[in-house]
Formats: structure tokens, sequence, C-alpha cells
């Protein structure tokens, strides 16, 4: 029986281990099922996103057929590249250089004026620059959803997040267009995928490798295009900060091996974008070698390097005497020349009515100055005779023949200094037109050398000096540059100048030692200029503005095209206020979390799984909305509407993962079954719905209006006008 009996418990315990077996067979096998189902969801998911963002960005691509908005800036800036024609602009080259090349590679030979909104191409090919930004458009979609899925892991939330960005007529509307912004959301984004794709990789294998320099490139890239690129950087800088403190708090890495870390980090993501904002800045002095509109801009120095340029071949004296015609540079970064004009300071300035005096950083001929004699009138028989530190001057306008002028009546925009002005009749004037040369850092009896010699001139009578400000002038003094006398100490860059043109009937022009810079001191001066360009750029009279404010609650959208074929850029108002919301949502979630872990309060395991990886990915995200919107309150320059797109796509984002997190969270409540899942895609289906169905209403705004405006029943966008302040 004894025998029976332990065959019997042998092949029960056989039956048992078949059958633990079996189970653990059947949970590997569900395992890699659901493991290959998500994978091929991924993929479809993915293609779809694919194919819907390039036939949203392509669709009517070529309508309007004439110039929208800022396409009358870029266009134009891609012509000169084109021809070579050197020209300003306060962003770096990258975007500009693209869509030069786009429109090279396209047929067009920079031939076309782009000379204001609403003027018709005719024949000039123009679709391959617009296609150029719609390609980089097209990108944010599909990398949007990839950067969801590498912080989340979830389809839904990734699902989300790239039909937002999809759906969003705003972001359609400026990828449409020949402009900067496509441009910079496409590196913007790339940068952030590549960065959280690194993160995920094995440390020091090849694809870990591959996306850190991805990383780097895109961050170089966005950076090259607009200075907003920065914000993307501080964003991953702040991630590899996180990463490498993590890395330093783990006593298994030796101290070589955090070396080896942060060596790795500060190759592809320091190194690679330097690396690559500095060979655009190379290529685009290479291609752009001619003298153009832009050469006012920049130093003498710099501009002694452009081809046609009158001081490329130092076709200039090399010293200053009187009788000359010159031109005066201020020295300040971005300074422009000595100007005047016939039209006089308005009443009501505080100031007298005299001629205007500015500076100019075009090239004309009211930028040319006669240096005579203070105490002398001009004696063309006499013989040369050169100007010397310490002489006193006056400076006669050769445009209108009145001199230079100063007095202790306030100047009209900064009252703490003194009004400069043109003053007299045919050079003849009063004492108050008396300047002292003092040549910088010079000794008596010195030579006033033409370009190199740096100087002040200070007013004989009043001892002010002569400064030019980075403010403009209203409308009545033609939005140019501010020129002062200025009373006190805190002498700047402001009131140096040098001698730029120089023409003497008398004098030969020699080949002489001036000196023309290195690459890297027009590097660093162009930096100096774009800086000081940005900063003071304020808006045009009539031109629409906004404020960092009425961004987030779309308050009010940007005229892309007006008359019969209307384009207006306003986000998808489901998309930004939805986002809103959701973006509340997150905070008051964050903020209860740290009130329930500081009192102590435990999670269950599935509860804590699910709010930590909610918290990492939509903190992330929530950082990136920070830094690419929050700075905006802090600048000074003129702030337009599409400045909030970079911010826009992450808050898209972290809307996703938000939307997934509280769907998630609230059925888990539910039992395991059919309900809970017809439940779960059942919300899910509705929001996607509720999405799609407001880019159908509001896709005109993007692809254009024909008709009447909304506020006829005739019109399609009638019943849509749902702020006052939306102008369609």
């Amino acid at each position: 029986m004894s025998g029976i009996t332990d065959n019997t418990s042998e092949l029960l315990s056989n039956k048992k281990h078949r059958k633990g077996r079996l189970k653990e067979e059947t949970k590997l096998k569900e395992y890699f099922r659901d493991i290959n189902n998500t994978r091929l969801w991924y993929y479809c998911l993915l293609a779809a996103f694919v194919v819907a963002s390039l036939a949203t960005r392509l669709y009517k691509l070529e309508e309007p057929t004439h110039i929208a908005w800022d396409e009358t800036h870029f266009g134009k800036h891609a012509s000169w590249y084109i021809q070579g024609s050197f020209f300003f602009d306060v962003h770096p080259p990258l975007g500009k250089m693209l869509i030069a090349f786009a429109g090279y590679l396209s047929g067009y030979n920079g031939s076309f004026e782009f000379k204001e909104p609403g003027v018709s191409y005719e024949d000039h090919p123009y679709y391959g620059m617009r296609l150029l930004c719609a390609l980089c458009g097209f990108w944010v979609v599909p990398l949007g959803y990839l950067c969801v899925w590498e912080l989340t892991y979830s389809l839904t939330a990734a699902t989300i997040s790239g039909l937002l960005i999809l759906c969003d007529t705003g972001t359609l509307t400026l990828s449409q267009y020949i402009l900067l912004d496509p441009i910079l959301l496409c590196f913007i984004m790339w940068a952030t995928y590549s960065t959280f794709k690194f993160c995920n990789c094995e440390m020091f294998e090849l694809d870990w490798w591959v996306w850190m320099a991805i990383a780097g490139f895109s961050l170089g890239c966005a950076f090259s295009v607009k200075w907003v690129g920065l914000f993307v950087i501080a964003l991953v800088g702040l991630r590899t900060i996180r990463d490498l403190w993590d890395l330093l708090g783990d006593l298994r890495n030796t101290k070589r091996r955090l070396a080896e870390h942060l060596l790795s980090r500060s190759l592809c993501l320091i190194a690679i974008p330097l690396y690559v904002y500095i060979s655009v800045f190379i290529v685009h002095f290479t291609a752009l070698r001619n003298s153009g509109n832009g050469d006012g801009f920049f130093s003498s120095a710099f501009q002694s390097t452009l081809y046609g340029n009158e001081l490329h071949d130092l076709l200039v004296p090399e010293y200053v005497a009187y009788g000359a015609v010159i031109t005066l540079k201020n020295h300040r970064g971005g300074g422009g020349l000595l100007h005047s004009h016939s039209h006089l300071y308005p009443e009501g300035e505080g100031t007298i009515q005299q001629q205007q005096i500015t500076a100019y950083s075009h090239k004309d001929d009211n930028n040319k100055w006669i240096i005579k004699k203070a105490h002398a009138a001009l004696n063309h028989s006499a013989p040369v005779e050169f100007v010397f530190n310490g002489d006193e001057i006056r400076l006669e306008h050769h445009g209108t023949h009145r001199n230079l002028h100063s007095h202790t009546d306030k100047a009209p925009m900064t009252k703490s200094h003194y009004q400069v002005s043109g003053y007299g009749q045919d050079g003849v004037g009063d004492t108050n037109d008396y300047w002292v040369v003092e040549l910088e850092n010079g000794q008596p009896g010195d030579k006033i050398k033409t370009v190199t010699s740096l100087l002040k001139l200070r007013h004989k009578n009043v001892g002010c000096y002569l400064h030019s400000h980075s403010t403009q002038l209203p409308k009545w003094g033609w939005e140019q540059l501010e020129v002062t006398c200025n009373p006190f100490n805190d002498l700047t860059n402001n009131v140096l100048w040098n001698v730029e043109g120089n023409v003497h009937t008398k004098l030969p022009n020699i080949e002489g030692d001036f000196f023309k810079p290195s690459f890297v001191s027009k590097f660093l001066e162009s930096q100096v200029v774009m800086a000081e360009s940005n900063n003071n750029m304020k808006p045009k009279e009539g031109e629409v503005t906004s404020k960092p404010w009425q961004w987030p609650i779309n308050y009010q959208g940007q005229h892309f095209s007006g008359s019969s074929y209307r384009v207006y850029l306003l986000g998808n108002p489901v998309v930004f206020w939805g986002s809103g919301v959701l973006l509340i949502v997150y905070l008051i979630f964050f903020i209860i979390d740290l009130m329930l872990r500081q009192r102590g309060v435990e999670y269950s395991p599935f509860l804590k799984a699910r709010v930590d990886r909610y918290l990492y990915a939509a903190g992330w995200m929530f950082v990136g909305w920070v830094l690419h919107y929050l700075p905006f309150y802090l600048m000074g320059r003129v702030l337009y509407f599409h400045h909030y797109f970079p911010a826009l796509m992450f808050i898209c984002m972290l809307s996703g993962i938000t939307i997934e997190f509280l769907i998630t969270l609230l059925t888990s409540y539910l039992k395991d079954g059919i309900f809970k899942s017809v439940l779960f895609h059942f919300t899910v289906g509705v929001i996607v719905s509720t999405i799609i169905g407001s880019f159908y209403l509001f896709m005109p705004l993007a692809y254009g209006m024909t008709g009447e405006k909304s506020n006829s029943p005739n019109s399609e966008m009638y019943g849509l006008k749902w702020l006052d302040t939306w102008d369609f």
C-alpha cells in the first residue's frame, strides 16, 4: 500500500508541477502577446501620425499665391543669400540659410523683391521655400508622439499628445509659410525627443552615443535658428544635471566612471552644439561676401571685409583733413551713422524746433558731414591741414548745410541729456556748433586716422559728449536712433565714434594698415549686434502685438493674409483652453502629492508606480513649458503671439500625459473586465473625437477663408467667434 501511496503522491506532484508550468507559460505567452500587440499599435499609430501630419501640412500649401505676413522678411533674406549680398537680421543665420537653399534647389534665383504682404508671386517659384518649412513643421507631430512614448511607454498618452499638436490650427498655420518658426519647432522637438531617447538607452552603448550626439546637434541647430533655442538647451541641461546627480549618488560608480559620464555629456551636449553654432556663422560669412544693406549695422572694420564696400579696398585717405566729407560711425554694438535730414523736432517734446540729428544704420547721403575748423572759414585753396587730437571743429551737414549743434535744452526722449540739432545757414551758426576732438588713448598732436581711431566729440560750451542711443525715435523721427549730448561721466561705447567714410580731393586713397578683423572678432561682434537689436525691437505704428499673459488663453490672433483670401493665426481653442485646464490639474495634483508624502501617506504599489511615472513625465514637460514661456515676461522687446508656440508643444505633451493618468486612475477602481475596458476606450474616443472635431471647425483659419466674415450667417466661420478679440 505504501508503494501505491508514494506513486499517487508522485503523480499528483507531477500534475501540480505541470499545471504550474503551464500557468507560467500561459502568463509568458500573454506577456509577449501584449508586447507584440503594443509594438504593432505603436508603429501603426506612428505611421498614422506621419501620414496625417504630412497631409495637413502639404494641403493647399501653394495658397495664397501672394506674400503672407513675415514672408516679406525671410523671403528677402533668402534672396540676399542667393545673391551673396550682406544683410543683418536679429536672428542667427541657420533658418534663413535653409530657406535660401530650398529656394535655390527649386529654381528660385533671388530676383523677387518680397516688397510687402499681399504682393503676388507671379511666375517666381516660391513653393520650394514653403515646402521646406512645411516639412519641418511636419516633424513636430510624430516627434511629440515619440517624446511622450519615451517618457511614459503609454500609447494612450502618446496618441493624445500627438493629436493635440496635429490638430492645433496655429501650429499648422506657422508650418505653411516661409518663416523661421517651423524650423525652430522642428529642432526643439528633435532635441527633446533625442534627449529622452538616449536617457532610456544602455549607457556607453552605440545607440546611447548616437542619440546623445543627435541631441547635441539638434540643440546647436535650434540655437542657430533663433536664440529661443537657449530654452531647450536649458531643459536638456537640467535633465543632464539630474542624471549626473543620480550617478554621483550611486556608490558603484568609480571616480573614473563618473569622469567618463561628465566628459561624454560635455562632448555631445556642449562641444557639438557650439561647433554647429560657430560653423553656421562660418558658412554665413562665406556666403555673404558682397556689400549689402546690412553693412551699416556693423563696425567699419567689419565692413572692410565685404566686397564692394568702400572700405574693402581701402579707397579712403589714411588720415582725416579739414574739408573732407566724412561719415561718423558710433562704436556701440549695432551703432549707426551720424545722420540728419531736413525734418525738424516737433513741438511739445520740450525741445527747440531745430533740425533733427539721429543715428541711422543704413548708408545714404544724409550721413555725410564736412569737417571744418571751429574759428575759421573753409579755404579750399589752402594747403591740406590734418585734424589732430584736441582740435576744435565744426561739422556741417553735407545735404542741408546746417551745423552739428547742442545746447542745454532737454533731448526729446532721454530727458536727462541735452538736445543735439542742426543749426545755422550755409555752414554759418554760433559758438554752440563747436566740438572738441578727444582721441581715445591718444596723445596731444596725434592725427585722426580713418576707421581705426576711436574718438569722442565734447561740446565746447556745455562740456557734454555726443552720444548715440539704442532708443528709437517715434514716427516723427522716422524710427531712427536718438542722438543726444551726454553731460554725465558714465561714458561708454555710446560716446565713441570713428571716421568711416573719408573723401578729400587733395589726399590720395592709399592702401593703409587698417585693421581687418579675424573670424573670431566678426563672430563676437555679430552676437553683440544681434543682442542689441533684439533687445531694442519696438512695435511699429499700427502693428498688432501681444503680451505673454494673452498667449495661453488664445486671447487674440494675427492676420497672415487679408483681403479676399484671409488666413488668421489663432490656436485651436479646444487645444489651448483644454491644455490650460490640464496644466492647472497637474499643479493641483502635484501639490496634493507633496502634502501626502510629507504626512507619510503610502500609496499602494500599483498606485505608487502610476503616480511616480506620471509626476516624472509630466514634470519634465512642465519644466519645458515654463522655460519656453515665463522668460518672455522679462523681455523688453516687442512680442507676438507666435512666440508662444514652442511652449505650446510642451503643454500639449503635458496634457496628453495628464489625460491618460486621470482616465487610468479613475478606471483603476473598477474590476477588470469588459465594462472597465469599454469605459476606458469610450472616454478616450470621446476626447479624440472632440479634438478632431474642433480641428475640422477651425481649420479654415489656417487653410484660408473667402467670402464674408464670421459675423455673417453666410460665413463658414459663423458662430465660431467665441471671443470679441478674435478678428476673422
